[in-house]
């Protein structure tokens, strides 16, 4: 089937609820909507997006047991067939951290890695991460798109500073050699095959300095994909806010056309 996907990190969905956010998803067309950084429990994310649920939008959730980190979840326009939380980790199954749904034969999924910060507890907690949702990744089967906040940028074509960056969580050689070995093993980053060879297209910018108005950017959400979707992959496009005013998080959704 084709399918219409959205992923954003909003950033705290009760903030970006009242920023426009409500507005953007009475607007768009997309069939589903993956979220990351909700920063909310159920019932906080439900109430948030209440107007959107009254107007038909499905509510799929993963709270996070670290008050207000994380969070991710799924709108979707139909009621999915099944929806699992976690990847079966014990370290990692209540952080509010993955989810996926079953559409017909489609599985679409919501990631929110860790930032990490370099030569910390932080970036420990980001390998071991990493570790095991690589494994559960490779052994998917079907067609599966897995979409989020990856928080890396896989090569310098994805920062604009990224001579500036190399030691910085986030563009670090293993982080980029991990996103690397998952394409390696089947995976299409399908935002970069359809925009080959050109800078970003950026999706996450500072809210500090000029960073918006300069473009100076990372492409840390994406969208892998493996199976038969992945090469019906048709159009990409990060919906960036016309100006910084208008922006309802630091992140913009990027969204991906399935034939």
């Amino acid at each position: 089937m084709g399918i219409l996907c959205s992923t954003v990190n909003v950033n705290g969905i009760r903030a970006a609820s009242t920023k426009g956010m409500l507005d953007w998803l009475a607007a768009t067309e997309v069939d589903v909507v993956c979220l990351q950084e909700t920063r909310a429990t159920d019932a906080q994310t439900a109430t948030a997006l209440a107007p959107a649920l009254d107007a038909g939008w499905v509510l799929s959730h993963a709270e996070p047991e670290s008050k207000g980190r994380a969070g991710v979840g799924i709108l979707s326009r139909r009621t999915p067939d099944a929806v699992r939380i976690g990847f079966g980790s014990a370290e990692f199954a209540n952080s509010g951290r993955y989810i996926e749904a079953d559409f017909g034969d489609v599985t679409v999924a919501s990631v929110y890695v860790h930032s990490g910060e370099e030569n910390t507890p932080k970036q420990d907690e980001k390998y071991r991460f990493m570790a095991e949702f690589g494994a559960y990744l490779k052994a998917k089967q079907g067609d599966f798109v897995v979409t989020g906040d990856w928080n890396i940028a896989p090569t310098e074509l994805d920062l604009k500073n990224w001579k500036g960056n190399q030691k910085s969580a986030g563009f670090l050689p293993e982080e980029r050699e991990w996103i690397a070995d998952l394409i390696a093993a089947g995976f299409k980053d399908v935002v970069r095959e359809l925009h080959p060879g050109v800078s970003g297209p950026y999706s996450w910018w500072s809210y500090r300095g000029r960073a918006f108005d300069n473009d100076s950017g990372w492409r840390i959400d994406y969208h892998l994909a493996r199976g038969d979707i992945a090469s019906r992959a048709k159009s990409a496009i990060v919906e960036r806010a016309a100006a910084y005013d208008q922006r309802w998080s630091d992140h913009a959704p990027v969204t991906v056309q399935y034939r």
